[in-house]
């Protein structure tokens, strides 16, 4: 059973059990209508004083899971955090956590989610925690992958909500994991003599969707037949969810005379034992013929060795692709040979760079 006394102690934090001394601010945050509070919370004021103390507990009575509040360092409630779905029998558990949107984006839940974890593991003996969070839920599958957690799998369609059905990625943190996070690279800004290199933001869609859909980018990438802006969304998700993962990261490179879209460019398959990635990118039509992708690619090489260590970047391209390979050749890249039937049945040719060719 989980200690009705708890205490866990972090940097900043500290997670306790709720009781009646918190009604005034519960109070507070129900009748501002916030939502981050455990499931089972009133939803008005009139029933804080009865879920205070009887229905937050009764989770822990069970013995299925226990509900705690996260304070700060003046003792205010900033956030909430809960194991739940306990098997004694099988040492697991699953958490679930919420911050208040005046709290957010200072890494209380991350903190919170490792002090708990840490408890769960030495001082409750359990070996596996759980979490689970929307596939579009970008600010919770960092907190997992910064807490260390391990991305397992996804369920497809497993949520129903008002506006449609979500995917369900499942993720896990074991006894034995190592604590520290998985690697990832950080969104960043990369300037060049003519181009700003962001992160990508939904308002690249409409660019994005024409350039894929462009008749030379059809021809010579894998891109989806009849390229439209639901699928430069869904991409520019999914590149976000590859950064997270520690697996890729992309950007947009635009003018830095005019702002107007030029390059989108991604990193690809981060192996971060061999510290090697691959790098893509696909030029607007209104854009080509600048030496813009050249110019690009060669800004994130630099970024990548110089700042991340890592020691090659692959590229690849069609062999009738001509154009794309003046890009390889104008950044420094070699011309290792012809990988066959890479791409659809078509060969490919397959270039790479490394720190060496840089000096």
């Amino acid at each position: 059973m989980f200690d009705p006394d708890v205490r866990i102690a972090t940097a900043r934090l500290t997670l306790r059990p709720f009781g009646p001394a918190d009604e005034p601010r519960i109070r507070s945050i129900v009748k501002s209508g916030v939502r981050f509070l455990p499931p089972g919370a009133p939803a008005k004021a009139g029933g804080v004083e009865q879920w205070l103390r009887q229905g937050v507990h009764e989770l822990r009575r069970s013995g299925q899971g226990i509900h705690l509040a996260m304070t700060d360092g003046e003792g205010l409630i900033v956030g909430a955090i809960s194991l739940f779905k306990t098997s004694w029998s099988t040492g697991t558990t699953e958490v679930g956590y919420g911050v208040h949107p005046l709290y957010r984006g200072r890494g209380f839940a991350t903190e919170a989610v490792r002090g708990l974890a840490k408890w769960a593991f030495e001082t409750v003996g359990l070996r596996r925690i759980d979490l689970t969070a929307n596939l579009d839920n970008h600010a919770s599958l960092s907190v997992a992958r910064k807490a260390g957690f391990t991305w397992e799998g996804v369920v497809r369609e497993a949520v129903l909500d008002d506006d449609g059905t979500h995917d369900l990625v499942v993720l896990g943190l074991l006894r034995t994991d190592s604590p520290a996070p998985g690697a990832t690279l950080p969104k960043a800004d990369l300037l060049t003599q003519r181009l700003r290199l962001r992160p990508q933001e939904p308002r690249d869609a409409p660019h994005l969707a024409a350039t894929g859909a462009d008749p030379l980018t059809q021809e010579y990438t894998g891109v989806p037949r009849g390229y439209t802006e639901e699928h430069a969304r869904a991409y520019i998700a999914h590149t976000e969810r590859q950064r997270i993962r520690g697996i890729g990261v992309a950007w947009t490179a635009e003018e830095l005379a005019t702002g107007r879209y030029a390059v989108n460019l991604d990193l690809r398959d981060l192996d971060w034992h061999n510290r090697t990635a691959e790098v893509g990118y696909m030029t607007a039509p209104w854009a080509r013929g600048n030496g813009y992708a050249a110019e690009a690619v060669l800004a994130v090489a630099r970024w990548l060795f110089e700042r991340h260590g890592f020691a090659r970047l692959q590229l690849r391209a069609a062999t009738a692709n001509t154009a794309s390979q003046r890009v390889a050749e104008k950044a420094g890249f070699v011309r290792e040979g012809v990988a066959r039937s890479s791409l659809a049945g078509e060969d490919l040719v397959v270039y790479s760079l490394i720190p060496s060719d840089l000096a």
